[in-house]
């Protein structure tokens, strides 16, 4: 009578070492398929996001909301409370209770109720709030910025308190996925070719923002420095000490310094 045949071990090395160039040849292809999954989730969130930050304007004459995230500027309450821990610049962080508590007592959240909203999936274990206010949108006005230190009429001119203030909406960041909390908002030099806050470094190599006009969108980095720079400081502040050597890595620049402060209308050099 014929016995059943087992496989030999060649047959099996032979099967494994097939089984694992298809690994190979797979696992790029699903890290990027779930990248572009928890991208398109971040784009949805700065979505809604703005769609609360547009509501609450409506609701206040065209008034935006404070964009210091913990600060309050006298009457005006913050988006969000203070969400960060005092050594939040080496990666510490408050109990999850105090930073929902936060985001809950921020003016936005009436208009923005799920607290799921306020951070992206691929943002830091432990953190509630990933997303930061660009400086220009009713937010902090940063030392040794012009807005900072000029007349006050230099200073309400940069900061935009209302919504007529706004040209090309479509073009103005509001929320930018910073991947972590911070302090206050997101810092752009308007008078130098040198990042303040380094530059965000997400969702394969570029950042994801939401605009004054409702929208989200991607944005892809075209400078290696950049992105070597963006990789090497996430969770880690360098103190804004990067300046663009290349002319990919000034467009990048550029690009920022332009969808923060449009009325100055910065050059490449």
């Amino acid at each position: 009578m014929d016995r059943p045949r087992a496989f030999t071990l060649v047959e099996l090395l032979v099967v494994i070492a097939i089984i694992a160039i298809l690994m190979a040849i797979l696992m790029p292809t699903l890290r990027l398929a779930r990248e572009q999954g928890k991208r398109a989730v971040c784009l949805n969130n700065l979505k809604q996001l703005m769609l609360g930050w547009i509501l609450y304007a409506e609701n206040y004459e065209d008034a935006i909301v404070n964009g210091d995230g913990g600060h309050n500027h006298g009457k005006e309450i913050a988006w969000v409370g203070e969400c960060w821990a005092s050594d939040w610049a080496s990666g510490g962080q408050l109990p999850e209770n105090d930073q929902k508590n936060a985001i809950m007592a921020g003016a936005l959240w009436p208009y923005c109720t799920n607290i799921k909203l306020y951070k992206c999936p691929t943002g830091f274990r432990g953190e509630f709030l990933t997303y930061t206010v660009m400086d220009s949108m009713n937010a902090y006005p940063q030392p040794g910025n012009p807005h900072g230190r000029g007349p006050r009429a230099v200073i309400d001119e940069l900061i935009i308190k209302n919504r007529d203030q706004i040209r090309q909406p479509a073009k103005r960041v509001v929320f930018l996925d910073e991947g972590w909390v911070s302090p206050d908002s997101y810092a752009v030099h308007q008078d130098k070719q040198q990042w303040w806050d380094d530059p965000l470094v997400r969702h394969g190599d570029g950042m994801t923002v939401s605009c004054a006009d409702g929208h989200s969108e991607y944005w892809k980095w075209k400078g290696m420095e950049t992105i070597k720079y963006g990789r090497e400081h996430i969770q880690k502040y360098s103190g804004g000490v990067l300046v663009p050597q290349t002319s990919e890595g000034k467009e990048d620049l550029y690009k920022v310094r332009k969808s923060c402060w449009w009325e100055i209308e910065p050059t490449v050099p």
